[in-house]
């Protein structure tokens, strides 16, 4: 089962990812993990919180454009090598990766990579197949 992730496009300006994140606090939501591309003039801001549907009204009550994609998140061993397994196994589905994310729980000895794919389903099924763990949600 694929995750929800918040993406928002944010102008490349002091403070506007602050008023992201003060918006978030102020409605109670936890962010698990942010990730942030920037170009020139524009950043993709990519979220996985506690409350999707909360923090989704609350950036749109704060006039930020947003959308909720599904992503499947897995937990890994933090070792040399495990990605380019996970690789593998991905591979084997035909599924391309549109991005990535990954950070490092560091209250154990696991990674957590984030994958947006154009084949969820084939992705998430060959990677329970081979022993990954999917995470289900950050509360």
């Amino acid at each position: 089962m694929p995750l929800p992730q918040i993406s928002l496009f944010l102008e490349n300006k002091p403070g506007r990812l602050a008023s992201v994140c003060h918006a978030l606090t102020d409605g109670g939501v936890n962010i698990a993990s942010l990730s942030l591309a920037d170009t020139s003039d524009f950043g993709i801001v990519r979220l996985l919180v506690d409350k999707t549907d909360a923090a989704r009204d609350l950036l749109k009550a704060a006039g930020f454009g947003v959308n909720v994609r599904d992503v499947v998140a897995i937990a890994a061993g933090d070792e040399p090598g495990t990605l380019a397994k996970v690789l593998d196994v991905i591979d084997t589905t035909g599924a391309n990766i549109e991005y990535m994310y990954a950070f490092s729980v560091r209250s154990g000895d696991k990674a957590v990579l984030v994958f947006r794919f154009d084949k969820t389903e084939e992705a998430e099924k060959a990677l329970e197949a081979a022993g990954f763990a999917l995470l289900r949600g950050f509360a």
